[in-house]
């Protein structure tokens, strides 16, 4: 669609810099908001074709854009992409309205092909689903702690307490990324 209007939720200033060139130089237009304050504002004064929203904004979760979204443009396509994927994260996304989810690093042709393919647009929480092959114990923990840390609304103390874990060595599980299943 030429001159569609993209919505970015990126914090990463680099990172939002690059999409949003390489979105604009193939012929769409793009608003960038670096943290939930200010995608709200955008939302309430324009529409979106499209949003493109990064999981975590410096501690946030953008999840709660995803309804305010939907009501803003019924017919809006909404990709989450994050560099810390994990299954719960992904169904919670879908559930809430999100169209697509994408794990980093991912380059804009990867971005556009996850918002725009048909294929993946109908794609359910079933293909969320962890394939027949095991996970590796370490990909069980990491899906486990996000679990966790979803059911706590990201308060990292009461995961922590949880998890029966200290406070730094979950922060430093966090701060890692997802291990290969």
């Amino acid at each position: 669609m030429e001159n569609a209007h993209i919505l970015l939720v990126e914090d990463d200033e680099v990172f939002a810099e690059v999409i949003s060139r390489a979105l604009s130089h193939r012929g769409y237009e793009v608003s960038h908001a670096q943290d939930n304050a200010q995608a709200r504002r955008l939302i309430g004064s324009c529409k979106y074709e499209y949003a493109i929203l990064d999981l975590n904004l410096g501690g946030e979760t953008s999840l709660g854009l995803i309804p305010r979204l939907k009501q803003s443009a019924v017919a809006i396509r909404i990709l989450m992409l994050t560099g810390y994927a994990s299954i719960a994260t992904a169904v919670e996304a879908i559930k809430l309205g999100a169209d697509n989810y994408l794990a980093k690093p991912a380059d804009a042709d990867e971005i556009l092909s996850a918002l725009l393919s048909e294929d993946q647009l109908h794609s359910n929480i079933d293909s969320l689903q962890p394939t027949i092959e095991p996970m590796s114990v370490r990909r069980l923990e990491w899906e486990h702690i996000q679990k966790v840390l979803q059911e706590n609304d990201g308060n990292i103390s009461e995961t922590a307490r949880q998890l029966k874990m200290h406070r730094r060595t979950l922060q430093r599980k966090l701060q890692k990324h997802p291990v290969a299943k």
